[in-house]
């Protein structure tokens, strides 16, 4: 089987934080084109002025980056991941897959996707799957389509298992950037009463509706598409923000109307080495009761200072 390649095009002033995104999907590497500066590092290092004709009609005021996605791995939910992302960071980009035919590569991943138990409470089962044991734990019926959250990634995992430790009978649950729908599926099959979803990718929402429905939960959670809080309102007792720092500390702003004195805000999709950053942007209204980490990937739960 082919891996398959993912080209993005982006403006080249963005390069840097598009390099951080991407490098969260393929920690083990990529490599970008970039012909802004062609002409002067050749000099400086050939020391020669005849350039092919093709590299010299290069747009340099794009940079690609290629990213490659193994076999195992679901090109869909990475396509999506960044699609989000990047329009969570305003950074325009144009991505284009190639490899193998784009139904093949939605699918052939699933042959690799299995049960998988997470926490102490909950067990996600890929809705292709009919043979597996959940024995006492809570079964999350997932079919990801072209949405972020298959509960592979370690963020995903993280937030799951934060949430088992936060969620209580009756809660009502704040999900920003709900991606597949998981996390507030999850949410509702822990005990909450209700939980609200928003995601920026209107295909994420529909995503996330059709597996509240695969799970029977469609009476407890409402999925909308908006820019983090923009269709939010009300209090919720437990908020999880599974995006990207940026995102989260402006999130962090103004998620605090949307909490109460006792609500939990979960964060997670930040790289270890923003951890730093998003903390000092909570401090001022939030106290940090834990942070997991698994694989370079923070998970912080905080709750509202007195």
């Amino acid at each position: 089987m082919e891996w398959t390649e993912i080209i993005i095009s982006i403006p080249r002033e963005k390069l840097e934080n598009a390099e951080a995104i991407a490098h969260m999907i393929v920690p083990y590497g990529f490599y970008v084109e970039d012909y802004a500066s062609l002409v002067e590092e050749v000099m400086e290092i050939a020391h020669i002025d005849l350039i092919d004709e093709d590299l010299l009609n290069k747009d340099k005021t794009k940079a690609l980056i290629h990213v490659y996605i193994s076999p195992e791995e679901n090109p869909a939910e990475s396509v999506a991941f960044l699609r989000e992302r990047f329009s969570e960071e305003g950074i325009n980009s144009e991505i284009d897959t190639t490899g193998c035919d784009e139904m093949d590569w939605r699918n052939n991943w699933k042959q690799f996707f299995f049960p998988i138990p997470v926490g102490e409470k909950l067990l996600i089962r890929p809705t292709w799957r009919d043979e597996y044991d959940a024995g006492d734990r809570k079964v999350i019926n997932i079919d990801p389509g072209m949405a972020f959250g298959t509960g592979n990634h370690e963020t995903t995992r993280l937030c799951l298992g934060c949430l088992e430790q936060f969620v209580k009978e009756g809660d009502k649950v704040l999900d920003v950037g709900c991606g597949s729908g998981i996390l507030s599926i999850a949410s509702v099959l822990l005990g909450a009463e209700k939980a609200f979803g928003v995601d920026i990718d209107p295909t994420a929402v529909r995503t996330a509706v059709e597996n509240a429905q695969v799970n029977q939960v469609s009476d407890k959670c409402e999925f909308v598409a908006g820019n983090l809080t923009d269709k939010v309102s009300g209090t919720y007792n437990v908020v999880v923000a599974n995006i990207v720092a940026d995102a989260i500390i402006m999130l962090s702003k103004d998620v605090r109307n949307f909490m109460n004195n006792e609500s939990v805000y979960i964060m997670s999709g930040i790289i270890d080495s923003r951890k730093d950053e998003v903390l000092s942007a909570i401090d001022s209204d939030f106290e940090v009761v834990n942070i997991f980490e698994e694989a370079g990937w923070v998970c912080i739960a905080a709750k509202v200072k007195a």
